[in-house]
């Protein structure tokens, strides 16, 4: 599939998808992710990141999940990890997988008025950049909230 060469246009289709998959697991396994805290919810998208950086650099692949499997998921935990901060933590799971999704699909739209704002300024500057260069900016920016949490 080619994708749209415009973040406005390319958005929504990769937000379809993350939704599909966040709601597939949220009803196949529900939201127990409702009580993590939040440094719990950033080491899980630390995780994801340094896993993209190992596979860019060993270039070996023994779990067979793909770097684009791993973006899905720091994508879809950086939204739970919003919510969170929107609902607060919980003791139990308190909210249904629909409901989860829909607080999940308003966090996109947050980010993505953020990114036509930031695109306004930079351009879409990003699409020039090196995936190394994303992987490394992404654990930078980890690095910091997790210096903040402590």
């Amino acid at each position: 599939m080619e994708f749209p060469t415009t973040t406005e246009k390319q958005y929504p289709i990769i937000v379809e998808e993350l939704l599909g998959l966040f709601n597939k697991k949220a009803k196949d396994y529900g939201v127990p992710w409702r009580i993590l805290r939040m440094p719990s919810l950033t080491d899980q998208i630390f995780i994801k990141a340094q896993r993209i950086r190992t596979l860019q650099e060993t270039k070996e692949n023994k779990v067979g999940e793909t770097i684009e499997t791993e973006l899905f998921g720091i994508a879809n935990y950086s939204a739970m990890a919003l919510v969170q901060m929107k609902l607060g933590i919980a003791e139990t799971p308190d909210i249904s997988a629909e409901r989860a999704g829909e607080l999940v699909k308003e966090q996109f739209q947050v980010a993505k008025n953020l990114m036509e704002k930031k695109n306004h300024d930079y351009g879409e500057a990003w699409r020039n950049m090196r995936i190394r260069s994303l992987t490394d900016l992404i654990l930078m920016k980890l690095l910091r909230v997790k210096e903040i949490e402590k």
